[in-house]
């Protein structure tokens, strides 16, 4: 099946060059002169990689053929292993595969697995998740929300920066598009 490049939306999965992208932003633009065309940044969906690219208007382009299955994240060793949740079948897949979503991921979280022509390719994680902060340097006394800012590291690993106030303990909600701190959704217990 093919799509007009007229018809792109944010997140449409498209090949190009024989490789799975998605549709990370896109604009069209009519100059004064010449055909108007459509200016695109493009993620590889197997690689992470990000390219930009440019069509001319109403280029056809061929559509993915994908298939997502909702997955719960139940450990990792050398690789990450998920359940489907229909199913109950398992699979495993690499550090390259599962991305930079690796920093976010822990156990029971629920995910979205990307197939395409029927191999599992990458995962999509929830926009949010709320983790537990397991190393930061203590808050000082009189810190607000508004003072600066110092890095977290999450119970997944992942570092993050966070206002003054955090504590080792608290649990924060995270925009996993960004890797930003979003709000602290509990405090350590016995903190203030």
């Amino acid at each position: 099946m093919q799509v007009s490049t007229n018809d792109f939306r944010k997140g449409m999965k498209i090949e190009v060059d024989g490789a799975p992208y998605a549709i990370v932003d896109f604009q069209h633009v009519k100059p004064g002169k010449g055909g108007a065309f459509v200016r695109t940044k493009l993620k590889h969906l197997r690689l992470g990689t990000v390219i930009d690219r440019t069509f001319r208007a109403e280029e056809k382009v061929p559509l993915v053929n994908f298939e997502e299955k909702r997955m719960q994240f139940l450990y990792r060793d050398d690789r990450f292993h998920f359940m489907d949740l229909e199913t109950y079948d398992q699979i495993a897949l690499s550090e390259d595969e599962v991305g930079d979503a690796r920093q976010f991921l822990q156990e029971n979280t629920e995910v979205e697995v990307l197939y395409v022509d029927g191999a599992p390719i990458g995962i999509e994680l929830p926009n949010f998740v709320d983790l537990v902060v397991v190393k930061t340097e203590p808050g000082v006394r009189g810190d607000t929300a508004s003072g600066g800012s110092k890095p977290a590291t999450l119970e997944t690993g992942a570092v993050v920066s966070v206002p003054l106030f955090i504590n080792e303990g608290d649990v924060l909600r995270v925009d996993t598009r960004t890797g930003a701190y979003i709000s602290r959704t509990a405090a350590a217990a016995g903190a203030g």
